[in-house]
């Protein structure tokens, strides 16, 4: 998962660093890969139709909307997370706030507190009003 050799960061493209000890305050829209070690307060956004990656490493932290098709945490979220794609919780991952997945990784420690919205819910929801709060689990997950 988080260390694996699969090249899951690599991404066509740039990257892009928000070093450590760097605090950021807007909206990020970017392609490519994201690296934030630093402070984000604002939205992160990938550009529409781009094979992006935002990467939060432990010490990071973002307030704000994260909104890529993959998203790596280790760090801070205080917002909603929408990884269209691939969304993994590294055993430091605290998020606060709703998070909408395709696919989802969570390792022992993580820490999700919101609620748990797979994308495909999501869709089938959006066809069927009556039907919004059928397939969402409100949740605190802690994974020991």
């Amino acid at each position: 998962m988080w260390g694996n050799k699969r090249g899951t960061s690599a991404v066509a493209g740039c990257t892009t660093l928000i070093s450590r000890d760097t605090q950021f305050i807007g909206t990020i829209h970017f392609s490519g890969n994201l690296e934030i070690e630093g402070e984000v307060v604002g939205d992160v956004l990938a550009a529409p139709g781009a094979d992006a990656v935002v990467r939060l490493v432990e010490a990071g932290r973002i307030q704000g909307e994260i909104r890529a098709p993959r998203v790596m945490i280790n760090g801070a979220v205080e917002g909603a997370v929408h990884a269209t794609s691939h969304l993994e919780l590294a055993p430091r991952a605290r998020v606060s706030g709703d998070v909408h997945y395709h696919i989802i990784e969570m390792a022992a420690g993580a820490e999700v507190n919101g609620r748990l919205l797979h994308c495909m819910e999501l869709e089938e929801a959006s066809a069927a009003p009556a039907a919004v709060f059928l397939g969402q689990q409100d949740a605190v997950a802690k994974v020991d």
